[in-house]
């Protein structure tokens, strides 16, 4: 961990994570509190679907435009090693509301959401003493679900699971130009190409998730602190920014996409992109895929301004100083890595995730606002932290861990490895569990039994497989056992006689599933 200083007295004297609420705070009219006399403060949680770890300013190579999440950032702090343990919508959504690992809230990969679990963010956040509202993509089943949230306004991208569901940003799109197709832009959500926004900057759901976020912080009324959950949609495809975004981008080249010493020559076979618009694996060419990147990039500068104006919304209200502000991702986008696209893969591109974390004014920390924390952290870890900070308490059965003590604490116990996996999806290779800690990458390919190793400090893009290379023997090992450890609590059918089991299932759903759906998946 970076720039660790002496704790604050508040801290060493056994606050577990609210540590000194500030005088101003305490004094705040008809504030609720967490039990030990502090201020419960707002808590922001901000996140977008599908953004890589590094496609920040302030975590990437400058390319990406992102003033206001930058800022963020150096007002608080910047999780370098933060990852989506099952990179893929709903079961990385499934963690970020249970605050459970894959195994514990039973989704190995993407399927359903189930209707409920034991505990659910929104409404253990309420029982704290908070009104809870959200905008923006929740990605829930069924889709009217809110999972205890007071109000929702759905924003589904079109998608349609639940009969007669209809977002709400599409009925309020049709209010604004009956007749017109909010998706003219003519590219479907897991499509490679990428084309600027063909309708008016005002109808993109980006904007109308902004709009509502702003007016529901401008119109809240409640003395209750105020949970918001702000969901947008993009920078998943379509890569469909304004024009105005994209012109940001005139003249900048994106990096090219990591190609390494261990994809299959098939994977290499260049192709037409018209071929297969939704392909998962394929070589368009460099060109093609930086393309695709620089719009994809725009729609996160979008997405930026956007928060800007969530920021300064806080702001007007009186309600920043005193809120913990959250933003994180569901997960990556390969955007052409090793010739991969879209999600699910172990690789960085797909597991690793933005996670930058702003305190309250006047909570006692051990780490200097602005600095870059490298322990490794998960979306599990998201509902922990708030329970942490409003002094609930958190159930045995939630394994996620709260990230105050990283901020607030000198030397603070911490997990050694983060645990990932997607159960097969794609083709029936894609299927596999690994093991980091944001260094070492260690990857265990469940239905072939090939493994993969790799040094992220020296090779980021995960370029060179060291899985064969005798010097780091022993180091594949150790990881190799510790996926022995991780694994051996589920049974003969993941581990037998200390060694890692071929499995060929598609076991999208664990015994842990509410519902008790079949482990075999379906």
């Amino acid at each position: 961990m970076n720039h660790i200083l002496k704790i604050t007295s508040a801290a060493a004297a056994g606050i577990p994570a609210v540590i000194a609420a500030s005088a101003r705070d305490m004094e705040a009219a008809s504030r609720a509190e967490d039990g030990q006399g502090h201020s419960l403060p707002n808590i922001i949680l901000i996140m977008t679907d599908q953004q890589r770890g590094d496609a920040l300013g302030c975590t990437g190579d400058g390319t990406v435009i992102t003033p206001h999440l930058d800022s963020l950032a150096a007002a608080g702090y910047n999780f370098t090693a933060a990852y989506s343990s099952t990179p893929s919508s709903t079961p990385a959504r499934a963690g970020l509301l249970t605050g459970c690992s894959p195994w514990n809230h039973g989704m190995l990969g993407y399927g359903n959401q189930a209707e409920k679990y034991p505990y659910e963010m929104p409404s253990m956040l309420k029982d704290a003493g908070y009104s809870a509202l959200a905008v923006g993509k929740m990605h829930y089943y069924p889709q009217f679900n809110t999972h205890g949230f007071d109000l929702v306004l759905f924003d589904e991208s079109g998608r349609h699971t639940t009969e007669y569901f209809e977002s709400d940003y599409r009925k309020w799109f049709r209010t604004r130009c009956f007749g017109e197709n909010p998706d003219k832009t003519g590219i479907t959500w897991n499509e490679h190409r990428a084309s600027a926004y063909k309708l008016p900057e005002e109808l993109h759901p980006t904007r109308w998730t902004g709009d509502m976020a702003v007016e529901m912080i401008e119109g809240y009324r409640q003395d209750k602190p105020l949970f918001l959950k702000v969901s947008f949609a993009r920078p998943h495809s379509p890569y469909d920014p304004p024009r105005r975004f994209l012109d940001m981008y005139e003249g900048c080249t994106a990096p090219s996409p990591a190609i390494g010493d261990w994809e299959p020559e098939e994977w290499r076979e260049l192709k037409d992109p018209a071929s297969d618009k939704a392909a998962f694996i394929g070589n368009f060419g460099e060109e093609y895929a930086r393309n695709s990147r620089i719009h994809y990039y725009a729609n996160i500068t979008f997405i930026d301004e956007e928060i800007g104006r969530i920021l300064n919304a806080l702001k007007e209200k009186g309600m920043y100083d005193n809120s913990l502000i959250i933003f994180i991702s569901d997960h990556g986008d390969m955007l052409g890595d090793h010739f991969l696209w879209r999600k699910t893969y172990a690789y960085e591109g797909s597991s690793a995730i933005p996670f930058i974390v702003k305190m309250p004014e006047g909570y006692g920390t051990a780490v200097p606002a602005g600095s870059k924390i490298d322990a490794p952290v998960e979306l599990r870890d998201v509902l922990p932290t708030f329970l942490d900070i409003t002094g609930s308490e958190q159930p045995e059965s939630m394994d996620g861990m709260s990230v105050l003590p990283l901020i607030c604490s000198v030397d603070p116990s911490w997990r050694e490895y983060i645990d990932l996996e997607h159960a097969r999806i794609y083709w029936n290779g894609n299927s596999w569990t690994a093991l980091t800690d944001g260094h070492t990458k260690y990857i265990w390919h469940c239905a072939t039994g090939k493994e993969q190793l790799f040094d992220l400090d020296s090779d980021p893009g995960e370029n060179r497989d060291l899985s064969g290379d005798r010097r780091y023997r022993k180091l594949l090992e150790k990881m190799r056992s510790a996926m022995v450890s991780h694994l051996s609590v589920r049974g003969p059918e993941w581990v037998k006689g200390g060694k890692l089991v071929i499995r060929t299932g598609k076991y999208i759903y664990g015994p842990n599933f509410p519902g008790n759906v079949s482990a075999t998946g379906r």
